[in-house]
């Protein structure tokens, strides 16, 4: 796995509990940040994923 693929698993963390805290506070605000942190670690994700098809190739 890519460094890129662990910043990414780390940011989907980060969205998560940003965005329970969000909930548990009642900040929308905060959970749309968490959502939006969330779709960052699957985009960072995705691009690890396929950097690591590149390079077995």
């Amino acid at each position: 796995m890519t460094g890129e693929y662990n910043k990414g698993t780390v940011n989907k963390a980060k969205g998560k509990v940003e965005e329970g805290l969000g909930k548990l506070t009642g900040n929308t605000s905060q959970q749309a940040k968490g959502k939006a942190k969330q779709v960052q670690g699957s985009a960072q994700q995705a691009v690890g994923n396929v950097q690591d098809a590149t390079r077995r190739r």
